[in-house]
């Protein structure tokens, strides 16, 4: 069967080169263009920054519940990761997709040319002729478990690239677990309670992302509304180049950057096992016309066969569940599904 030019976009990092105003495929709806809604200059209040050297304190804990009850995320600092780690392995992801594109498409996440896979570099996947395009490149790796790792999709250069990520993973999933025991304290349930939510093989993906300069930044986005289908994301951004924004009461909020910390952002996943007590944000990233940006985000998911549910110390006669339970396969198979739609699967799980 011949293969349809809509399904396989010409990488957005090629494309941006080519043309001086996006293909339509990019051109967002109207009222979902980046000044559909009003962007706020500031944050009615500042998005926390959370020492997670201090986790077991009063008020570190207090302003932690917080941020998740009110933005759904916030910056952490003291986090045990060096500048110097997450410095060079943006860079490393730079010259990555800084590199000619059949070097890039050693790793692509097609099959046959056809056939899409999770891991690997290009876009999401596109599953209908009327499917509106984000304007970025990614490259997509499982790092979690580490035996699953398919290192044939993990670039060979630059030489770095691989070690780097390695070491990068496994600090960022210690603190997975430092924050996560802090979330199951703050709810008053055993510290271990959402760690043994995850199972016993987790999955864990590394989400490199390019925006390049976009001659029309105003009629598209870098990636469209949505929230994050695991439990929990650990989202290093780039220092020069800001992009992301969170939406609150009908309106667009920029992130803002701060030397040295991360942003971690919670996932459908933990709202859905918290019983709705802390809240999965919706986010979008914007592009602009002069420069290129780069983020990483570490995706934490639970194990694939596991079920979802609100923790059982949570409900009680007065607090009735307020999602259905339902298998982290069949849920993040509905997360797919519903993103090029717009649609978040978690408002199809409520009670």
């Amino acid at each position: 069967m011949a293969v349809e030019s809509w399904t396989v976009p010409t990488p957005v990092k090629d494309l941006a080169a080519l043309v001086d105003e996006p293909p339509s495929r990019f051109v967002q709806r109207e009222e979902h263009r980046p000044g559909s809604l009003m962007l706020a200059a500031d944050m009615p209040d500042p998005l926390p920054i959370v020492d997670l050297n201090k986790l077991s304190t009063a008020d570190e804990a207090a302003k932690l519940r917080s941020a998740l009850q009110t933005w759904g995320l916030f910056l952490a600092t003291n986090h045990g990761i060096d500048a110097s780690l997450m410095e060079d392995l943006m860079e490393a992801s730079r010259e990555f997709f800084h590199q000619p594109l059949q070097e890039r498409q050693k790793y692509s996440n097609l099959r046959e040319g056809t056939r899409f896979q999770l891991e690997g570099y290009g876009s999401d996947p596109v599953v209908a002729q009327d499917h509106i395009l984000d304007w970025n490149d990614r490259l997509q790796l499982k790092v979690e478990p580490e035996d699953e790792r398919s290192l044939a999709q993990w670039p060979k250069y630059p030489e770095s690239f691989r070690d780097l990520l390695h070491e990068y993973a496994s600090k960022t999933k210690s603190m997975r677990d430092r924050i996560l025991r802090a979330m199951a304290k703050i709810l008053e349930l055993d510290e271990e309670e959402f760690i043994k939510q995850l199972g016993a093989s987790p999955q864990a993906y590394a989400r490199f992302n390019y925006y390049p300069p976009c001659p029309r930044p105003e009629l598209v986005l870098g990636i469209k509304a949505h929230s994050d289908g695991p439990v929990l994301t650990v989202l290093l951004v780039d220092r020069e180049v800001g992009g992301l924004q969170v939406q609150r009461e009908n309106t667009w909020f920029n992130v803002p950057f701060v030397p040295h910390t991360l942003v971690i952002n919670l996932g459908d996943s933990l709202e859905i096992m918290s019983n709705g007590i802390f809240k999965s944000p919706v986010h979008r990233v914007v592009t602009n016309a002069e420069k290129e940006r780069i983020s990483l985000a570490m995706l934490y998911a639970v194990e694939r066969d596991n079920v979802l549910q609100p923790a059982a110390g949570l409900l009680d006669e007065k607090r009735p569940a307020r999602y259905r339970r339902i298998t982290e396969a069949d849920f993040l198979e509905g997360v797919k599904e519903h993103f090029s739609k717009g649609i978040r699967m978690i408002e199809t799980l409520k009670i």
